[in-house]
């Protein structure tokens, strides 16, 4: 019989299938400006070995391009990861009751795209106990991909010509509108999507990559909001009426 974990596994891999094809140029991208920032082979490869978060190693290898303090860095990267927060609380309910084992793992290897594809299987009504396995089969697909695209970028990536001009890495935005269309549903999504989208475009320019984290909570208050003004209004509690017997 077929393993139900080995089977939730490889679903996981397959549902994350289309955000890899949108990651590999951006990963390819890292690794050649990696190499042009001057950071040696083992250094690239180790930022998306341990680091593992795209947007966050940009904005490190420039800041290293850039000469600046570690400390600098190493707070600017925190910012912009900040937005795993949200993802993390959204991903509790699910995972409280898994091992401490389980929940490192899936801490390491949370990006934008692990939990784009793994919360929807995750908010399934089916009872599966072994929707952890659906993540990790993601996640590990991404992993994987972003180590050899890194390379590729590292070893190839100074025999494309500006690869970093081309545009490629809007391929990823690409994917992640097609990822996220599909779940604006009802009335306070589509309220929550678009005040977070103006949001952060007004904010873009705020200093460390904060109006990521600025246009996400704006975002959340006003879903919020939505979500009580558009709420059917509940119906007035009924008080009951003493009998004649309770009286008498």
């Amino acid at each position: 019989m077929f393993d139900p974990r080995l089977k939730e596994f490889l679903t996981g891999a397959r549902s994350i299938f289309p955000l890899i094809v949108g990651a590999t140029p951006f990963g390819i991208i890292f690794g050649t400006l990696a190499q042009n920032a001057g950071l040696s082979f083992w250094a690239a490869m180790g930022f998306s070995a341990v680091v593992f978060a795209g947007s966050a190693q940009f904005v490190a290898v420039g800041l290293v391009a850039a000469g600046s303090a570690v400390p600098l860095i190493i707070l600017t990267t925190f910012v912009v990861n900040l937005r795993h927060l949200l993802y993390s609380a959204s991903l509790v309910p699910h995972v409280r009751h898994l091992s401490p084992l389980w929940k490192v793992a899936i801490s390491f290897w949370l990006t934008d795209e692990a939990f784009a594809a793994a919360i929807a299987r995750f908010e399934d009504p089916s009872r599966s106990p072994y929707k952890h396995w659906h993540y990790l089969g993601g996640a590990l697909a991404m992993y994987v991909n972003w180590q050899i695209s890194t390379l590729i970028g590292i070893t190839a990536g100074r025999m494309i010509p500006n690869a970093a001009n081309w545009g490629l890495d809007f391929a990823m935005v690409a994917t992640f509108i097609g990822m996220v269309v599909p779940y604006v549903t009802r009335s306070p999504m589509v309220v929550a999507v678009t005040v977070s989208g103006i949001t952060a475009a007004v904010a873009y320019g705020l200093p460390h990559k904060l109006g990521i984290m600025v246009a996400a909570i704006v975002g959340v208050i006003a879903g919020v909001l939505a979500e009580r003004r558009f709420a059917p209004p509940q119906p007035p509690e009924q008080t009951a009426v003493p009998s004649l017997e309770q009286n008498g």
